[in-house]
């Protein structure tokens, strides 16, 4: 069973947080790329790398590249709920495959 201690979480939420901020920067950049939609990409590419490098000094790739995913997963399917964009059952199953995956993982 894998346990993860409290920095390991803050800084599996910290990466996810930047691959999310990056992905709400792409969003508004698929339009027209601007200043606002660059700065997120960055600070939150930057983010999620720094926080990546530092948990990845105490604990295994796999289990954190996988836990990341997970909360990345969430966070988006959230997003796509807030602005109002449907998901086919296609890509509900594939983000609920991810989180099965998690799971399994973490078991």
């Amino acid at each position: 069973m894998v346990l993860f201690s409290f920095n390991s979480i803050a800084f599996i939420l910290l990466a996810a947080g930047g691959y999310f901020l990056a992905t709400i920067g792409m969003k508004s950049g698929s339009h027209m790329m601007g200043g606002v939609a660059f700065a997120l990409i960055v600070a939150g590419l930057v983010t999620a790398a720094l926080a990546e490098i530092t948990i990845l000094r105490r604990a295994d790739l796999g289990v954190i590249y996988i836990a990341i995913i997970g909360v990345e997963t969430l966070l988006v399917l959230t997003y796509v709920a807030l602005i109002g964009e449907g998901l086919s059952l296609r890509q509900l199953s594939g983000a609920g495959l991810v989180l099965v995956g998690l799971a399994v993982v973490s078991a």
